[in-house]
């Protein structure tokens, strides 16, 4: 989850097509808040390793966008 500003779609892409090269834009799913001020953002890609999904939630919680990874 993050705040709803130009640029936070783009950056979770880029992210999650970081970690999986054949993630598609179609396994995205957005809900905004009730207030329209945040945008929550599920992301599924295929990880082949827990080490690939520890470094996915470490560049995830890290970015300057993101308020909160679940």
């Amino acid at each position: 989850m993050g705040a709803r500003v130009d640029g936070f779609m783009s950056a979770m892409v880029a992210v999650a097509q970081e970690f999986d090269p054949a993630f598609e834009e179609t396994r995205i799913e957005l809900r905004e808040s009730k207030g329209g001020n945040y945008l929550s953002v599920t992301l599924t890609v295929t990880a082949t390793s827990r080490e690939q999904l520890d470094n996915l939630y470490r560049a995830l919680t890290g970015h300057p966008l993101v308020k909160i990874v679940l």
